[in-house]
Parts: C-alpha cells; sequence; structure tokens
C-alpha cells in the first residue's frame, strides 16, 4: 500500500510546489504590470504637482508685481494650478493601489526634479555662460542622481501584491511586527513632542521627524483606502468594513498635524532645507512603515533590497544637491536713504556716518546683524516733497515726509 500511495502522494504535491513557486517575488509578470502602472501614476501625479505649484506661485507674482486690486482666487492662473494640484493628488493617490508602498514613496524626488528644472528654464536674470555653470552645476548633478536614484527604484522595487480587502487589512493591523513598530513610533512621537514643546528644541530635525512619523501614518492609511476602493470597483465591495472608516479618520488626522507641523517650520527654516530633510526622513519612515505593515520585503532576496537601498542613497543624493543649490531668501531691511532728503547732506559734516557701511556690517540699530550675507539691497528711499515757507519769519522743516496709503 505505501508503495502503491507514492507517486500519487507526489503527483498530489507537485501542484502545491508548483503554486508556492508562482507567488514569489519577480515571478509573476503581472506583478510587474502593476508596478509599472503605479511608478507612472506617482510620476505622473508628481510632475503635474510641480507644475500646479508654480502656476500658483507664478499668479502671486504676477498680482503683486501689478496694480491689479483683483485678489488670486479671481485669476484664471491660480484656478488653473488648482486644478492641476487636485489632478496630481488624484494620480499619486491612485499610485498607492497598484504598486507596493515602499515604492510609491521615493518617487517623490520627481517633483523636486521637475521644480529645479522649471525654475532654470524660467528664470527672468540674465547671466553668463561661466556664471551659469558655476551656479546651476550642483542642479544638473543632482537631477542626474535623482533621476538615476528614481530608475533603481522603479527596477529593483519590492513586488509583493495582495488584494486590499477589509480582512486582509484588519489581519495586518493587528500582527506583531506593525503592533510592535507601532509602540515604537508613538514613545518616540512622544518623546519629540515633549522636546518641541517643553524645552523648545525648534531644531529642524526634531521637527521634520515629527512630521515623517506622522506622514509613515498617512501612505499607510493612503493605500488601505485606494486599494479598498479598487477592489470595491471590480465588484467586491468592502465600504461596509469599519476599518474603512477607521483608516479614513486617522487619514485626515495625521495629514491635518504634519499641515500644522509644516506650517511652523517654514517660518523658522528655509524651504529648500525643508524640501531636502523632509524628503530623506519622510521616505525613509514609509519605508519601514510598509515594511512592517504590508510586508512589502518578503521573500525579496537579498540583491533586490540592496538595489533598492542603493537607489534611495542615491535619490537622496540628488535631492539634497538639487535643494543645496537654491539660493536662500534674503529678509528685506529697510532704512531711510538721507542722500535723497534735502538740506541734510551738510548736517553730519564731521565724517559721522550716518548709515551702515555696506562693505562691513549690515545692522542698524535694532536690525539683526547679518555679516554674512552676500547680497545687499539698495537702500529704499521715501517720497519728499518740498513745501513752500509763506513767512520768513517762521522756521520750517526743509522737506516733508509723505505717508503712504494702504491702497498704495
Amino acid at each position: 500500500m505505501e508503495g502503491g500511495n507514492g507517486p500519487d502522494l507526489q503527483l498530489q504535491q507537485l501542484p502545491l510546489a508548483t503554486a508556492a513557486v508562482s507567488v514569489l517575488p519577480h515571478e509573476d509578470p503581472y506583478s510587474y504590470k502593476e508596478n509599472l502602472i503605479g511608478a507612472l501614476l506617482a510620476i505622473f501625479g508628481h510632475l503635474v504637482i510641480s507644475i500646479a505649484l508654480n502656476l500658483q506661485k507664478y499668479s502671486h507674482i504676477r498680482l503683486a508685481g501689478s496694480r491689479d486690486p483683483r485678489a488670486y482666487f479671481r485669476t484664471k492662473t491660480w484656478w488653473c494650478g488648482l486644478f492641476f494640484l487636485l489632478l496630481g493628488e488624484l494620480g499619486v493617490f491612485s499610485s498607492y493601489a497598484f504598486a507596493p508602498l515602499s515604492l510609491i514613496v521615493p518617487l517623490s524626488a520627481v517633483s523636486v526634479i521637475a521644480s529645479a528644472i522649471i525654475g532654470i528654464i524660467f528664470i527672468k536674470e540674465k547671466w553668463k555662460p561661466k556664471d551659469f555653470l558655476r551656479r546651476y552645476v550642483l542642479s544638473f548633478v543632482g537631477c542626474g542622481l535623482a533621476v538615476v536614484g528614481t530608475y533603481l527604484l522603479i527596477t529593483f522595487g519590492p513586488n509583493s501584491h495582495e488584494m486590499m480587502t477589509g480582512d486582509n487589512i484588519t489581519k495586518h493591523l493587528v500582527s506583531w511586527p506593525f503592533l510592535l513598530y507601532m509602540l515604537v513610533e508613538i514613545i518616540l512621537f512622544c518623546l519629540l513632542l515633549y522636546f518641541y514643546k517643553r524645552k523648545n528644541a525648534n531644531y529642524i530635525v526634531v521637527i521634520l521627524l515629527l512630521v515623517a512619523l506622522l506622514g509613515s501614518m498617512t501612505v499607510v492609511t493612503v493605500k488601505a483606502i485606494a486599494g479598498m476602493i479598487v477592489v470595491s470597483i471590480q465588484g467586491s465591495l468592502q465600504l461596509g468594513y469599519p476599518i474603512f472608516y477607521i483608516m479614513l479618520v486617522c487619514m485626515v488626522a495625521t495629514a491635518v498635524f504634519q499641515a500644522r507641523f509644516l506650517t511652523q517650520a517654514s517660518q523658522l527654516y528655509d524651504s529648500s532645507q525643508i524640501a531636502s530633510i523632509g524628503y530623506i526622513l519622510s521616505t525613509a519612515t514609509a519605508i519601514t512603515a510598509g515594511a512592517t505593515f504590508y510586508l512589502d520585503f518578503t521573500g525579496e532576496d537579498v540583491l533586490h533590497i540592496c538595489m533598492f537601498a542603493l537607489g534611495c542613497l542615491i535619490a537622496f543624493l540628488g535631492v539634497f544637491l538639487i535643494t543645496r543649490n537654491k539660493k536662500k531668501s534674503i529678509p528685506f531691511e529697510p532704512y531711510i536713504s538721507m542722500d535723497a532728503m534735502p538740506g541734510m547732506q551738510n548736517v553730519h559734516d564731521k565724517g559721522i556716518a550716518v548709515q551702515p557701511d555696506l562693505k562691513a556690517s549690515f545692522s542698524y540699530g535694532a536690525l539683526e546683524n547679518n555679516d554674512s550675507m552676500a547680497e545687499i539691497y539698495t537702500p529704499a528711499t521715501l517720497p519728499i516733497v518740498q513745501e513752500e515757507h509763506g513767512s520768513k519769519g517762521v522756521s520750517a522743516l526743509p522737506y516733508r515726509v509723505l505717508e503712504h496709503s494702504k491702497k498704495e
């Protein structure tokens, strides 16, 4: 009996072994197709978002440089930018339903590349070839590195796929790897929030790490919601599961708190620093969250994981070089030009300087000292009107300063 049953058992085990091999990563061509669709949607979305933000910025600049009394939301350019912004966000949102979380998140470097290219093409100032190479060589190198990193991310990204049903998401939510990750993240978030609020640790790394920890939960919930919507469209309704609405509430709450911390960071630090450091921290934490919640790298071989990590590092370096080359915004520090006032040229004729020396320190009164400032603005002048004096016996000021009205 044993000898007769042996071949039957081998024949029965053969289909099981074949099925086990078919679910391994990088074996199913359909999974490659889903990865490609998700990556293209993410690239398209980030590209359109970058164009939309530049359109809205262009609308604000045009209104600020003209006497147009209209508000920014009454211009066609701003509404066009808002439309493209919503379209880009929809593309990024849809990409999470097709490709793994760890593959989609690093592709946000595309928006940085697009912003750098748009800024170089539409720059208004005149430059010489030598000045152009010296100023923008880092941007070109950074764009090249970011493109190479993006290619490696798409080629060697994780290839794990599963149906985003309510039951599967619930199982992932109560799995011990994700519960352990959540415990560590909550402890770290509370410690950072304590130092930020109580100890006034307003360091850029502290603020952006708070944003990144919240962002890791945002992308986890976004993928769950997008996946359940796609499954519902395919015919298996998932909107009746309570986990869908739990994820929806978590997505909105974490996104709102992210916006608050980013607003506080933008008031303290330069936007280029926020872009580079925020991209690195947010990508690292989001990949970690995807690896623990959705088990993105389960079954991946060491070579693909190492090449994916190399692509992330190259993309990080590219984004850092692009944002490193951006000019820092110089705050305007106004003072009155005494040379424009009649009768004031000879008042200080004993060698006492009225205005600060532009070649040395640029501090004036209670203003902040900016010795390291590379560019100095031209002194601001106030409009002067000479007054005719009716009587010779009455002394009057030789000048009168007009106050600008609010409308001007």
